[in-house]
């Protein structure tokens, strides 16, 4: 079990702030957490979900660390403001949501921060969930240089035409053929966002590709079962899915 690591291969990390380039030279702030020592280190960028740059998002940073990974959560809500995660998420909900190319362009920023560090090894994947996976889903289509990709439920990957929008301007489905690294996908069978027919539909997407695909569906679980602070939470779901996620990650990062 991933949860299971030797008493004696415990280590330090150091978690600090960082200030990045984003999207049209902004300067926005994201969370970076590693493994104390030299390396080589792989590398995760965390797209953070819809409520936005929260605890949830530090500790799964500090997650990776404590597993031998740099990781690096970028705040895609920073040209929203500044207060509490929720407040700070309903103003970008309110504006209606973050523009694609500005997480794209933020994303990319903090893979190439990761692969400047000495400690990395210059392999980088990323993981997002909700939102986060649709962001995931994006960046790993339209970037060069990540290694992996988890996508967890990403919901409005497959957009109906009254979801477009100038901010949204293409589903990302229809970015697949240029899907450039191998995904895990982790799905709840009780979602309704994505719904296990849209699930399908992207199945059968990277199928028509030849992507290098590994999809797993949980049965009794819906929407943000990873998520131990919400009602949704399912134990024994998500500790299966942790465990798929490090077996992927160290298959195609170390």
């Amino acid at each position: 079990m991933w949860n299971e690591q030797q008493t004696d291969n415990f280590q330090g990390m150091t978690a600090e702030i960082v200030t990045l380039k984003g999207y049209q030279g902004d300067e926005i702030h994201a969370y970076v957490a590693k493994p104390a020592g030299s390396g080589p280190y792989p590398a995760m960028v965390l797209a953070h979900h819809m409520p936005g740059w929260d605890e949830f998002y530090r500790e799964t940073a500090r997650r990776f660390a404590d597993h031998g990974y740099i990781a690096i959560c970028p705040n895609l809500f920073e040209r929203f403001g500044h207060g509490v995660p929720p407040d700070v998420a309903a103003s970008a909900r309110g504006d209606g949501g973050v523009a694609d190319d500005s997480v794209l362009a933020d994303c990319q920023a903090a893979l190439e921060y990761v692969n400047a560090l000495p400690a990395s090894n210059g392999k980088v994947g990323i993981i997002g969930h909700c939102s986060g996976g649709r962001h995931a889903y994006i960046v790993a289509c339209r970037a060069q240089g990540f290694s992996a990709i988890v996508d967890c439920w990403g919901g409005n990957v497959i957009m109906a035409p009254e979801r477009i929008s100038e901010k949204q301007p293409v589903a990302p489905i229809d970015y697949t053929k240029d899907l450039s690294c191998p995904i895990l996908g982790i799905f709840g069978n009780d979602d309704q966002n994505p719904p296990p027919d849209q699930v399908n539909q992207h199945e059968e997407e990277l199928k028509k590709h030849g992507k290098d695909y590994e999809f797993h569906r949980y049965d009794g679980a819906g929407h943000g079962f990873w998520y131990y602070d919400r009602p949704a939470y399912k134990q024994e779901q998500a500790m299966d899915a942790w465990n798929k996620t490090f077996e992927f990650l160290g298959k195609h990062l170390s």
